[in-house]
């Protein structure tokens, strides 16, 4: 029976959080499992490692600062990441980066938070897991000055052009794919890009409760997107790619144990 790993939950802080049980349980059922559970600030961070805990071999999660709650980066913030990245089921640092969309954050403040995460990240031997909007230059540059000392970067939720998709895997990027490809208006680009990202490259992740995907039959009552529809995005991506879903589904599955460095841990 293939099996998955989500690389891009928001359990915590979102609507998914009062249901966790039920969506750990169901994901689980669909052979999704373990699932990485986003920190997107301190506090978020530290509730997602407490949840871990508690289900020892079916979560990991990451623990950092993302771009709209960058504002929230001050003295003692790094000291703090890095206590908390010392916990067992921290498995990468972030989500962070910059995200000039929507601009909750100043961007110098983006910029200031994004850069001391990919300093920490080096330092402590762990990977990345980045968030990218409408920032495509100066993501790209100060990724660039990390790049040769980070352990593994990954870009989840891709959903950029040709000419970024070049520039991610030249500096060897991992890519996240969501059910946006699923999506015909808006992600008819990504899925015409997606053939194009090496198997040793690609993952996949549903960025839940976000991203449902358009294709789902029948169309869930709830339009949260949950873990247990990864089986569906991976299907559809396999689908675009001209790939067996099986084989596809074994390449992420070992694609996302390497990154995470999860062998012997799930």
């Amino acid at each position: 029976m293939p099996k998955y790993i989500d690389i891009a939950v928001n359990l915590i802080g979102s609507s998914l959080e009062k249901d966790s049980q039920h969506i750990i349980q169901t994901a689980i059922e669909q052979h999704v499992s373990p699932l990485i559970i986003i920190g997107s600030d301190l506090t978020e961070s530290h509730k997602a490692i407490s949840l871990c805990q508690d289900y020892p071999k079916q979560l990991f999660c990451t623990a950092g600062v993302h771009p709209h709650q960058a504002s929230q980066w001050q003295i003692g913030s790094l000291e703090q990441l890095s206590a908390l990245s010392a916990h067992s089921p921290v498995v990468a640092i972030g989500e962070c980066g910059l995200d000039y969309n929507r601009d909750f954050s100043p961007r110098n403040k983006q910029r200031q938070a994004f850069e001391a995460q990919l300093a920490l990240a080096a330092s402590l031997k762990l990977p990345v897991l980045m968030h990218e909007r409408d920032a495509h230059d100066d993501f790209l540059a100060i990724l660039k000055a990390y790049r040769t000392d980070l352990n593994g970067a990954l870009l989840h939720c891709f959903t950029g052009n040709r000419k970024s998709l070049d520039a991610y895997l030249k500096l060897d990027l991992h890519l996240g794919i969501t059910g946006w490809v699923c999506d015909e208006r808006r992600g008819k680009e990504l899925a015409e890009l997606v053939v194009d990202i090496p198997n040793d490259r690609i993952l996949i992740e549903t960025d839940s409760p976000y991203l449902l995907p358009r294709t789902l039959r029948p169309k869930p009552k709830s339009s949260q997107n949950k873990p247990e529809y990864l089986p569906h995005i991976a299907q559809y991506i396999a689908t675009l790619r001209g790939q067996d879903s099986v084989e596809f589904t074994h390449h992420v599955y070992q694609n996302s144990l390497r990154f995470f460095n999860l062998d012997g841990r799930v």
